[in-house]
């Protein structure tokens, strides 16, 4: 209720507009993208908060020291212990097993620059735990943010992320000099097999 009211004002007042589908009705990993300022963070919170989504984001477990720990955890941060990253992934699956409806929240290309291609963690776990993934956006050139489609991911690396920078084609972010192209590593080494050079 506090939340919604919040997530309210905070849209009457803002000057993005929050142009949106409506939430998902199902588990789902959650794109934010191109993710290129700490700012993301806020209007992550207002879109959760007016869809009324339950959300989850990873953080490293430094961040969860001290009096930080409630506060990060009331945001729905999930502590990621670097020495067992695949408790994250055990994590998911019991809470889909349990009929649970939230968004984990991951931002596949960072906010520091030099970064060439986004990280492929948000495809791993999508694929192991059957969850699909929703495009969440922020578009600096529009002042709009908010959720596009949530797609199924067929395990064609390449086939799939043409689907996702399609929809990003146009998205600039926050700081549009940041921008990362949405491609994965993987990408390019699936390319090279399917169409190899004559």
């Amino acid at each position: 209720m506090i939340r919604a009211l919040f997530a309210r004002l905070f849209w009457r007042f803002s000057r993005w507009t929050l142009s949106t589908r409506p939430g998902p009705d199902q588990p789902t990993i959650l794109l934010g993208a191109p993710h290129t300022s700490n700012w993301d963070f806020v209007l992550m919170l207002g879109i959760a908060w007016r869809l009324g989504i339950d959300v989850h984001w990873l953080g490293k477990d430094s961040l969860f020291s001290g009096w930080r720990g409630p506060l990060m955890r009331a945001l729905g941060g999930v502590p990621v212990d670097r020495g067992n990253p695949a408790r994250v992934v055990e994590n998911m699956v019991r809470q889909v097993h349990a009929g649970e409806t939230f968004c984990l929240v991951i931002t596949p290309d960072g906010t520091r620059s030099g970064h060439s291609h986004w990280k492929s963690g948000f495809y791993r776990i999508a694929r192991e735990t059957g969850l699909p993934v929703t495009l969440g956006y922020v578009d600096r050139t529009t002042m709009t943010t908010g959720l596009g489609p949530t797609i199924e991911l067929t395990g064609n690396v390449a086939a799939d992320m043409d689907r996702i920078r399609e929809f990003y084609a146009d998205k600039a972010g926050f700081h549009p000099e940041r921008r990362v192209e949405p491609r994965l590593p993987d990408e390019t080494r699936t390319r090279d097999v399917e169409h190899p050079d004559s």
